[in-house]
């Protein structure tokens, strides 16, 4: 476990600035392996909230090997540097529409969403039930932006943590549901690992308007491409924080070059982060 201050002096302002300013903040952040641990004790990545349905039992066995054969053939062209953004963006539309359509399909119910969230394979990280009390307690938005299929779960896992503050908006995929809570089409457009940006909430007006006037920003990620979920947004102050939880050494210099603060190893927290915002 290391930190990486890779630019001290904005750091050091950002965290003056927070604490007399609170009002003028309000915080970006990913979900899975951001707010939540990364790896498990060998090193293993953790599964998303999505993968713990892929892998599971929740739904029939044809959608699990379904939903595998969508991982294996779109994945590998998501984490290759070798292939164009263009063709990345298009690749992630056709993962998820499909995806999702096979959800549909195979029946998925709120239900199953909400088995998932108790499931256990999915944990916040230590500090950040603190963090997201004070941040209630200061009233200063938390934006979560993030892809996947199983997008409505995530308020559900902070319902089942007793964490779902009125503060904390969920910028997610969503589905339409039928009287007996099964998914029946897919709600709003689709948001994917490489479309995650705030110029989507100009369709959630009512999150927009509380963070518009908000343009002093701390983002956290565990990927760089996260970094883009604040394009498009008029900020004047940005902090990046990165939680670099696998492949590390391949993902190191890369890490440092882009966010403010790298938060380096497999249990890493934030401790830190709390140390440093929530400390007077």
């Amino acid at each position: 476990m290391s930190k990486h201050i890779t630019n001290k002096s904005k750091f050091k302002e950002t965290v003056k600035g927070f604490q007399e300013n609170k009002g003028e903040y309000h915080i970006l952040s990913d979900f899975d392996r951001t707010l939540t641990y990364g790896t498990d004790e060998d090193g293993s990545k953790r599964p998303s909230l999505i993968s713990v349905l892929r892998n599971g039992d929740y739904l029939d066995e044809d959608y699990a090997e379904r939903a595998h054969g969508l991982f294996d053939k779109f994945h590998p062209i998501e984490e290759d540097p070798e292939v164009s953004t263009k063709r990345k963006k298009e690749a992630m539309q056709e993962w998820w529409s499909t995806h999702n359509q096979l959800l549909i399909e195979k029946g998925l119910s709120k239900q199953d969403l909400k088995d998932i969230t108790e499931e256990g394979g999915v944990r916040f990280r230590k500090g950040v039930p603190e963090f997201l009390q004070f941040l209630h307690e200061n009233n200063i938005p938390l934006v979560i932006i993030s892809a996947g299929g199983a997008g409505e779960a995530i308020p559900m896992f902070f319902e089942e943590k007793d964490l779902n503050y009125p503060n904390i908006h969920f910028v997610v995929n969503r589905f339409e549901w039928n009287e007996e809570g099964k998914a029946t089409n897919h709600k709003g457009p689709i948001i994917h690992s490489l479309n995650k940006d705030e110029t989507v909430l100009e369709e959630y007006p009512e999150i927009y308007d509380k963070i518009k006037k908000r343009r002093k920003v701390i983002l956290f990620g565990d990927k760089v491409e996260d970094i883009d979920m604040i394009k498009g947004f008029d900020y004047n102050r940005l902090l990046t924080v990165g939680f670099l939880c696998y492949r590390i050494e391949e993902r190191k210099e890369g890490f440092k070059k882009k966010f403010d603060l790298v938060l380096e190893g497999d249990d890493e927290d934030f401790t830190f982060i709390n140390e440093k915002l929530i400390s007077p």
